[in-house]
């Protein structure tokens, strides 16, 4: 399925935040960008070390305006139980979704239906809810939070200058060019 300016669907879920639970809505990231940032299981290798270089950049991604929502197919007991076991967790401050029937990660097409868990991805989303960029990667490929900040960068800027294009390796002040002219 393309994604692309695909509205979120509407959802209400349980998180872990801040020590506590919550609930987070589709409503909660409007107004705002946001990046949904889905991984496959807590207690695993991989997705610690991602989870802990968003901690790492999440102010980075604030500084711009964007706020981060993890998501997996977790209970927020698991996240929470999760978080206090791992030190290397203890600095999340991001919400924490917990997604345990799908419906979100569904509407975002990255739910593996063989084995129950989100797939490794993450998206860009607009204040308005539509996604405008999204990457899917092997569960065995992790990711990095400074090129997800670029990238969210890169959709900022050409969100707000129509008509400009943001060339490989784009850092904010770099040069831009204008887009094609369709015919």
């Amino acid at each position: 399925m393309a994604l692309l300016q695909h509205e979120l669907g509407e959802f209400t879920l349980t998180a872990f935040h801040n020590g506590d639970f919550c609930e987070i809505s589709k409503k909660d990231m409007l107004g705002h960008w946001s990046v949904v940032f889905c991984y496959p299981a807590d207690f695993s290798s991989l997705c610690p070390t991602e989870l802990q270089d968003l901690a790492a950049h999440y102010e980075d991604f604030k500084k711009v305006g964007c706020e981060i929502y993890s998501v997996s197919c977790d209970t927020h007991f698991v996240h929470k139980a999760w978080r206090d076991a791992e030190q290397s967790l203890s600095t999340i401050e991001y919400p924490m979704l917990s997604d345990p029937t799908g419906v979100l990660v569904r509407d975002l097409d990255a739910y593996n239906e063989t084995s129950g868990m989100a797939e490794r991805a993450d998206f860009i989303v607009t204040p308005q809810g539509a996604i405008v960029a999204y990457e899917l990667t092997l569960p065995s490929v992790g990711r990095n939070a400074e090129e997800l900040l670029r990238r969210v960068q890169a959709c900022q800027f050409v969100y707000a200058n129509e008509g400009e294009t943001c060339p490989a390796n784009w850092r904010p002040s770099g040069e831009t060019t204008a887009a094609p002219k369709s015919s």
